[in-house]
């Protein structure tokens, strides 16, 4: 009989490690699948300064592998490949991937966000590119009201 995980996440970003992490110390067996492009919108961020116990910051990267390693180390299992379909009629669940097919008490999803350029202002695509996303105290805040009525800020940075 195919082994039933108790708790399966979907999604590698920091939301995804912090609840494996949580899981595992709490002594689930966990599964992550953590997609073909792990870590989350911090593999492309530089510099993180605003994280506690970093006095000098790091590197989005660096922080992920740590994130990683820590859940590792609490004992969770990665799959390196995304989840194509999850069957939520009957439990345990289901989830199916390339490899096969995964069983779980539990099901955690965490895909994150993909960033999105804001098609406002008539902006060239040498205006885009000098655009910081939220991260630094400055950048583009997009909330979709509903479907016909969006709110955009465009905070601006100094030319220094």
């Amino acid at each position: 009989m195919a082994k039933v995980y108790d708790v399966i996440i979907i999604g590698s970003g920091p939301s995804g490690y912090t609840a494996a992490i949580y899981a595992a110390r709490a002594n689930l067996s966990v599964l992550m699948f953590q997609g073909y492009e792990t870590g989350g919108q911090l593999m492309q961020t530089t510099d993180v300064e605003n994280y506690p116990g970093f006095e000098e910051g790091i590197l989005g990267p660096d922080m992920m592998e740590k994130f990683e390693a820590q859940a590792r180390r609490f004992g969770t299992e990665m799959l390196t490949e995304d989840v194509t379909a999850v069957d939520f009629n009957q439990r345990p669940f289901t989830l199916t991937a390339n490899s096969g097919e995964y069983r779980t008490r539990a099901v955690i999803i965490s895909t994150g966000a993909s960033a999105q350029w804001l098609g406002l202002l008539n902006a060239t695509d040498e205006q885009r590119q000098q655009w910081e996303l939220i991260g630094r105290g400055a950048g583009i805040h997009w909330e979709t009201v509903d479907e016909d009525i969006s709110v955009a800020g465009l905070l601006g940075l100094p030319n220094d």
